[in-house]
């Protein structure tokens, strides 16, 4: 702590004295030194008795200009000072080699009676607060629990300065260990509080732990593992121990376990592959724990966690909104469909639904009709003329997998209503004239508009040859239709990936580099291939192929495309991968479509998205839901209801509203405010205003105030040091209360008052000018002077 300055100066009251003093004690002075020079004795001896008798005229010529001491001091009652105490459960812990816990040593200064507290009363008005979750007002600190459940530090300061905005608040002192459960990533602006000295309870060392920091999960189309938990675990004093690290689900049941030998200060990052068993939302927990846990136990204490609360935390996994459905669309049977349904048959989250052509459309018979008439004279006079009237037969179509009868009974959908109903699309050797002009802009608007996905499988009737070129789906494709050249019948083509398809799981099939490499090379040569020269700005090349000649050409494209995304499979025979496995317990091709079928799907919105966040902080925060819900077009849709039912851990069902947004059309939000930790499902449900069904979802989260407020266990005095800088305060030692209070007073104070100190009316000036006089005429008397 840094002493300021007294706010104190040295005034003259009686100013108009000045010279007449100044002379009196001239002439006083002048006629001491004239009476001991006519004295005959030692000159040591006289100067030594003049000079008291000096000292006395100098203070009686002082006092006759009346010395003010004056300053400015707080008036007493009219400033606040806020104490505010931490009173979360991490301030029972006890850093090393201390005898008592933080929140020990905390009441011992707290409680203390004739303490500083009492002392800091008598000038303010004292206002007393503890935090934990949340804010509170006490009369004394004998309140303190210390077994809150979150330390809400950033939010409480923010609470007590809009509070007191306005008022003379002198300073807030706070004792915390600084750990906030509250601190986001966005920064804080502590200059809008009053001066804030924190005291700083923790120290930097802790005692042995092991922690599970954080916990990541990402989701991809891998077949084999489409879940990583990624999870950071850090621990301190461990020495030569080792940590066992484990993964559980729901029931409990081990999934993967490991040991492991931690470096000092150094986390651990480990990632775990894991496959839910079901669609949906699914809980698992991540579990760090020392190896020798009972050993230690009875290691007379020396070595035991210093908290068990943060060696644990959940991990919250949605796999969407499935099933999905795909439509496939085929200009012909052939081998790629068969090997595609096979492998999704597999896949509870997807259904494919094929759409297959069997014959083409051929002329019957022709009729000689009037000049320029192109459909058929047989239904003139029948009311129909027309498209309906046409002069060709219909093609011969077959529906697998459809809902019910009426599903694509007219063919490929017509309507936006009709086709929005998948969330992908693939098209295998089928030319654009299978389309309609307007079926071929409702392609174009299923992705960019209702965010699908497109995928065009290679042959003899897609891309170029299949007249895609200056067409809406041409648009959208990631290759340059109108820049293909002609293909040689007799080469052959072998797949490699290329940088960017190294880097995208749903590409590779196999779990390492090495098993993906050695894939590749035993892969069988292709000989259909729509070759391209050249892909668009925005597409990503995959795969290619190469040739015996050794020029390589694009073999899988994608790019994005408004709100979905396009891909272009340019090999027309990969059904000789199957052909020719040589493992057939590998089954590479029916993963490689479960992938790429997910790809498609991945991230295609639904009719109703949900989206969970915390309002503020963490721990017991409020939880906020947010639900966005559509038409069938996919356009927002207002005026729903939204009802949202929430199984707490304890397995009770409270069901809650939410309120349409008035910031966003189509979207509605609701707060929940959880009780108790755990892993908390809610199961969201949206009714149009006609009474119909929009959709449902499901979505998770997990409550661990524990977890986080034992995130880090010693004091984060860097966060303390930030607060009282940034709002001109200064870190108080826990021992330096009292002289942090006596300095108070000579500091920044919004209502002061003035105070004066004369000097002359105080009785021991008097008696020090007569002290020095009786002092001078004794040493005269008892040396024998006159």
């Amino acid at each position: 702590m840094i002493d300021q300055p007294l706010l104190a100066d040295i005034v003259l009251g009686a100013r108009g004295w000045i010279i007449p003093a100044f002379c009196l004690a001239g002439l006083a002075l002048a006629a001491i030194v004239w009476s001991y020079l006519q004295v005959r004795s030692a000159s040591p001896l006289r100067a030594v008795c003049s000079l008291p008798k000096a000292a006395a005229v100098i203070l009686i010529a002082v006092c006759l200009i009346e010395p003010l001491y004056t300053g400015t001091r707080p008036r007493p009652g009219s400033n606040l000072f806020l104490v505010l105490a931490d009173n979360s459960r991490s301030l029972q812990l006890a850093d090393q080699g201390a005898r008592q816990s933080r929140g020990a040593r905390m009441q011992t200064e707290l409680q203390a009676e004739e303490g500083w507290l009492t002392r800091l009363a008598q000038d303010y008005e004292v206002r007393r607060y503890t935090f934990d979750a949340g804010l509170h007002a006490v009369q004394d600190f004998k309140e303190l629990s210390l077994n809150g459940e979150a330390s809400t530090l950033v939010e409480s300061l923010t609470a007590l300065g809009e509070r007191f905005q306005g008022q003379p608040v002198a300073g807030i002192l706070l004792l915390s260990d600084g750990n906030a459960t509250d601190l986001g990533s966005e920064a804080v602006d502590w200059k809008k509080l009053p001066p804030v000295y924190p005291v700083a309870i923790a120290s930097d060392s802790v005692a042995v732990d092991v922690a599970v920091k954080q916990v990541v999960i990402s989701q991809t189309n891998f077949d084999a593992a489409p879940v990583t938990i990624a999870a950071e675990i850090e621990s301190q004093s461990l020495g030569s121990r080792q940590i066992i690290v484990r993964v559980l689900d729901e029931q409990g049941k081990e999934i993967e376990r490991r040991k492991l030998a931690p470096q000092e200060g150094q986390p651990l990052a480990q990632r775990f592959l894991i496959k839910p068993e079901h669609p949906g939302v699914s809980f698992y927990q991540v579990q760090a724990s020392l190896a020798d846990e009972v050993e230690l136990a009875a290691d007379s204490g020396k070595s035991i966690e210093a908290t068990l609360a943060n060696n644990r935390r959940y991990a919250v996994v949605d796999r969407g909104g499935g099933p999905y459905r795909v439509l496939y669309v085929s200009g012909l049977p052939n081998w790629e469909f068969k090997f595609l349904r096979r492998a999704i048959a597999e896949d509870d989250e997807v259904n494919l639904v094929g759409l297959v052509r069997i014959a083409k459309r051929e002329p019957k018979f022709t009729f000689l009709s009037r000049t320029g008439e192109r459909t058929n004279p047989l239904f003139r006079g029948f009311g129909n003329d027309g498209e309906g009237t046409e002069e060709y037969d219909q093609p011969v179509l077959v529906r697998l997998g459809t809902e019910d009868q009426e599903e694509l009974r007219g063919g490929f959908p017509k309507d936006a209503e009709d086709l929005f109903r998948y969330q992908a699309v693939i098209l295998d050797d089928v030319e654009s004239a299978f389309f309609t002009q307007d079926q071929l802009s409702l392609l174009q608007r299923f992705v960019s508009q209702r965010g699908g996905g497109l995928l065009m499988l290679g042959g003899k009737n897609s891309f170029q040859e299949g007249g895609f070129a200056r067409t809406p789906v041409g648009e959208m494709l990631p290759v340059y239709l109108d820049r293909s050249a002609p293909v040689a019948s007799d080469l052959s083509y072998q797949l490699k990936l290329t940088r960017e398809g190294w880097l995208q799981p749903w590409v590779r099939v196999r779990a390492n580099e090495e098993d993906e490499t050695e894939r590749l090379a035993k892969m069988p040569p292709f000989k259909a291939l729509n070759r391209i020269e050249a892909i668009k700005p925005g597409a990503t090349v995959l795969a290619e192929v190469e040739t015996t000649g050794g020029s390589s050409h694009p073999a899988l494209a994608v790019q994005p495309f408004g709100r979905g995304r396009v891909g272009a499979m340019l090999i027309g025979d990969l059904w000789r991968w199957q052909m020719r496995q040589e493992d057939p317990q590998q089954n590479d091709l029916e993963k490689a479509w479960r992938q790429t079928v997910r790809w498609l799907v991945a991230d295609v919105p639904q009719r109703v998205e949900v989206e969970t966040r915390r309002t503020t902080g963490l721990g017991l925060a409020p939880q906020e839901i947010v639900v966005r819900t559509k038409d069938k077009q996919f356009a927002p849709l207002d005026n729903a209801t939204i009802k949202i039912v929430i199984k707490t851990p304890d397995q009770r069902e409270l069901e809650i509203s939410a309120e349409s947004s008035s910031r966003t059309a189509g979207e509605y939000r609701a707060t929940f405010a959880p009780r108790v930790a755990g892993p908390y499902r809610a199961h969201v449900l949206a009714i149009a205003a006609d009474g119909s069904d929009i959709g449902s979802r499901e979505t998770g989260w997990a409550v661990e105030p524990e977890t986080e407020e034992f995130r880090q266990l010693a004091g984060n005095r860097t966060l303390l040091e930030q607060i009282a800088r940034e709002t001109e305060g200064e870190i108080v030692a826990v021992g330096g209360l009292d002289r942090f209070v006596a300095t108070l007073p000579n500091r920044k104070i919004p209502v002061t008052e003035k105070w004066t100190y004369p000097f002359w009316h105080q009785w021991g000036i008097v008696t020090l000018a007569i002290a020095c006089l009786v002092g001078e005429w004794g040493l005269r008397r008892w040396k024998g002077l006159p």
